[in-house]
Formats: structure tokens, sequence, C-alpha cells
């Protein structure tokens, strides 16, 4: 059964311009080696551009921990969790409805 996750978080002002470059190396790598990560897919807040929403969806929770457990998301948040302004939020729902 899939696993619908969105991660929230917000980083120094100072710091923009490198985590925008960590986050599009991490998706670049999520789409090419990671086959049961169905979506992945990191927005930006338009009025405020160091507030961020990730929105991921697993094939299923072998999918997820293999995620949470490579080199590329230790690689990631050793880059963003420093310059994040306050915890990281990570959020777990189940579907509703959908098209």
């Amino acid at each position: 059964m899939p696993i619908y996750q969105t991660v929230r978080f917000q980083v120094r002002p100072e710091s923009l311009t490198k985590c925008q470059t960590a986050i599009r190396e991490f998706v670049r790598y999520v789409r090419d080696n990671e086959g049961n990560t169905l979506l992945y897919i990191a927005l930006q807040e338009k009025d405020d551009p160091t507030r961020f929403l990730h929105y991921f969806v697993f094939q299923d929770e072998e999918a997820r921990e293999r995620h949470q457990d490579s080199d590329a998301v230790t690689r990631f948040t050793s880059i963003l969790y420093p310059e994040t302004l306050a915890p990281v939020e990570f959020t777990e729902y189940k579907v509703v409805a959908s098209t």
C-alpha cells in the first residue's frame, strides 16, 4: 500500500541558494535511483522563498525504509538541517479521494 508524506521546513535566508542546490541534487538522485519512490516533488513558497514543502509517495514501507536509509538522505540532511529555522515537520497522510 502506498505511503503519502509531506515534509515542511524553513531555511535561513542567507543559505537559500545552498539549500536549493542541495534540494535539486537530492530530487535528481531520488528520480534516478529510487524506482519505488513513486513521486517526489519539492515545492517552494511563492511569497516566502525560504519555506518549502516536499511531497512524496512511496510504493510501500520497504521503499520508504530504503529511502530513509540511503546515503543520499544522510548527505542531504547534513546540508539542510543545520540551515533550518525550526524543526523539520514530517506528516503522513491517507488518501480520502483521488483522480
